[in-house]
């Protein structure tokens, strides 16, 4: 019991640490769009931009706002893809990288080669998160769907 225990603390204090040098990195990296997995960020558009190319959609959505050049930037998968913009005339007024990340307040435990996701925002919990083991995936939304069904009112 207590060797498990141990692997458990050592597997999140590597989480932790592992988590803290993806800050610095982006911090230090700042260049293109950078946004959380499941997360929309506000990003402002060059002026003369009339048409968006997301290189895959897979990744991220990009959906713009015409009445004030803001775009939408949402992250839909881990990576990396360019987003190319386009004037009314067909000509390029600019091009960027998007890279999706994982967020901040999350921990994410691997044992061996499962993962499981936590959201850490202050306190851990289990989440859903792409890439995680299926048993534990469907554990996590069972208990989802049976909050749910207890805190619906009755009929």
């Amino acid at each position: 019991m207590r060797s498990t225990r141990f692997s458990g603390y050592l597997a999140l204090l590597v989480c932790v640490t592992v988590s803290a040098g993806v800050a610095v990195a982006r911090d230090g990296e700042r260049r293109g769009v950078f946004v959380d997995i499941d997360h929309a960020r506000v990003v402002r558009m060059p002026e003369g931009a009339q048409t968006l190319i997301v290189g895959n959609p897979l990744v991220a959505d990009v959906t713009m706002l015409k009445t004030n050049r803001l775009m939408v930037v949402t992250g839909k998968s881990f990576g990396s893809t360019n987003l190319i913009l386009l004037d009314p005339t067909g000509n390029q007024v600019g091009e960027e990288t998007i890279t999706v990340v994982q967020p901040m307040n999350k921990l994410v435990v691997l044992r061996g080669a499962r993962r499981e996701s936590y959201a850490c925002a202050p306190d851990c919990a289990p989440t859903v998160d792409l890439g995680d083991d299926k048993d534990y995936t469907a554990r996590v939304l069972e208990a989802v769907k049976q909050h749910e069904a207890s805190s619906s009112p009755k009929r």
